[in-house]
């Protein structure tokens, strides 16, 4: 049998070798904004109907510390501060208490090898599940204002000031949530985390500022949602200062990025182990 010389071959193995290096070449890069949309809609079809009952808890839980409240407070400033931080609790225990508990069960069963495997960057998996997550409050957060705007007697002219409040605390609380779950080194401890800052949440958002000690109202400007509860609470002003409403908002987002960007780190984290 005759060789032939490989010069002479089409395919010699010089353009073998250039034909392999070409078929191993990838895809471009996944974007975070498709990512991000494709995770939020796959988030949402996924949980929507095991978290409705859930919402519906966070919602008849607000509503009872509003109803218990009012007998002890008539209204003014304490009363704006009961609604404001009630509503703001809805997005808490969603946003913080539950995802907290998503994300230390995620890394507990295992479930992040399955994201860590999609062509998608780590930030468009934290905001695609923290923002389908604070989704769901969205609906509980303006049933529990409009009944403390009936219960207290308060206006309910300036009630779009939701529009900005839910998403940015929202995304500060979520941030926090996720970062919790997933540095959490088992998923019972981030369960613990979770129900403590949803705790922090209830105290230090609900009570009006005035009545706590001086210690704890340092560490209620630590709390990611009390700019949200701020800003919504001086809403109801008969002629709002819309100057510290934007500023208690700008706060509350800067929070919420720091917060995310700290998810996006834990899980980057908690992915590679």
């Amino acid at each position: 049998m005759s060789v032939v010389p490989a010069e002479v071959l089409p395919g010699s193995v010089l353009t073998v070798a250039e034909d392999a290096g070409d078929a191993a070449d990838l895809g471009p890069r996944a974007r975070l904004w498709p990512s991000l949309a494709a995770m939020y809609r796959a988030q949402l079809s996924r949980a929507r109907v095991a978290r409705i009952p859930l919402l519906f808890v966070a919602t008849v839980q607000s509503v009872g510390i509003m109803v218990m409240m009012r007998g002890v407070v008539d209204g003014g400033g304490e009363a704006r501060s009961i609604v404001a931080g009630a509503s703001v609790l809805v997005v808490a225990f969603v946003g913080l208490n539950l995802l907290a508990q998503y994300f230390g069960q995620l890394r507990a069963g295992g479930g992040l090898d399955h994201y860590a495997t999609l062509p998608v960057p780590p930030a468009a998996v934290v905001l695609g599940v923290a923002g389908a997550y604070a989704s769901f409050t969205v609906p509980g957060t303006v049933v529990t204002a409009v009944v403390g705007c009936v219960l207290f007697g308060l206006p309910m002219a300036h009630l779009w000031v939701l529009v900005a409040v839910i998403p940015l605390a929202g995304a500060a609380l979520a941030g926090l949530g996720a970062a919790l779950g997933l540095l959490a080194p088992r998923p019972e401890l981030a369960t613990l985390l979770g129900q403590l800052g949803m705790s922090a949440a209830l105290l230090l958002g609900v009570l009006p500022a005035d009545r706590m000690p001086t210690v704890v109202q340092y560490g209620r400007d630590l709390l990611p949602s009390t700019y949200g509860v701020e800003a919504f609470a001086r809403s109801f002003g008969a002629h709002p200062d819309w100057a510290f409403v934007v500023g208690d908002l700008a706060v509350c987002a800067g929070v919420g990025v720091a917060s995310l960007a700290v998810a996006t780190w834990a899980y980057r984290r908690a992915a590679v182990r």
